[in-house]
């Protein structure tokens, strides 16, 4: 068993967390160390300077990439969820990862439904011009051009995504 980092990217509300965190689940249970960066833990704390200009958006994604690095030369599995909404964000996070899997996964989930899944109320500060810089409402989101895995979290059930993730997640860990 090899170890590396599979790296969540979606819109807000796409579902990266709640699929991240089963995802964790699965694996330690199964006797896989992993651990979980979350981009919202990681700006309420090691990133808390950090804002949403693209310079800043990079730098929160280069502390990431360096996190779970260090997690992945100590032998765990990492399971980023972080919107990292450009693909040279993502490069630049690959690159950090690459002695180690980078393993990227996209959670296509319209916009509609990220915003009718809103429980923080982003989405409706931004259309209200109380929040800049949402990606998907004032900031663009690149979707990945050759993701690993593509899960299609607006359509499919909860349980489907993630049963999905699992087993592909078997096949990576199991290398």
């Amino acid at each position: 068993m090899k170890n590396g980092v599979f790296w969540i990217t979606g819109l807000p509300s796409s579902g990266k967390t709640s699929l991240g965190l089963a995802l964790h689940d699965y694996l330690n249970k199964k006797g896989i160390p992993s651990i979980l960066i979350d981009g919202d833990k990681l700006r309420a704390g090691l990133c808390k300077d950090l804002g949403y200009s693209d310079e800043d958006r990079l730098e929160n994604i280069r502390r990431a990439a360096e996190i779970a690095k260090l997690a992945a030369e100590a032998g765990i599995w990492v399971i980023c969820c972080l919107v990292s909404p450009m693909e040279r964000m993502r490069r630049a996070a690959k690159d950090i990862i690459s002695p180690f899997g980078f393993y990227e996964v996209y959670l296509n989930c319209p916009i509609e439904i990220c915003s009718m899944r809103d429980v923080k109320g982003l989405y409706l500060l931004a259309r209200e011009g109380k929040l800049a810089n949402l990606t998907g409402i004032s900031a663009p989101y690149e979707v990945p051009q050759n993701p690993n895995l593509t899960l299609q979290t607006g359509e499919e059930p909860f349980d489907m995504s993630l049963s999905m993730l699992c087993q592909w997640a078997d096949t990576i860990v199991k290398r």
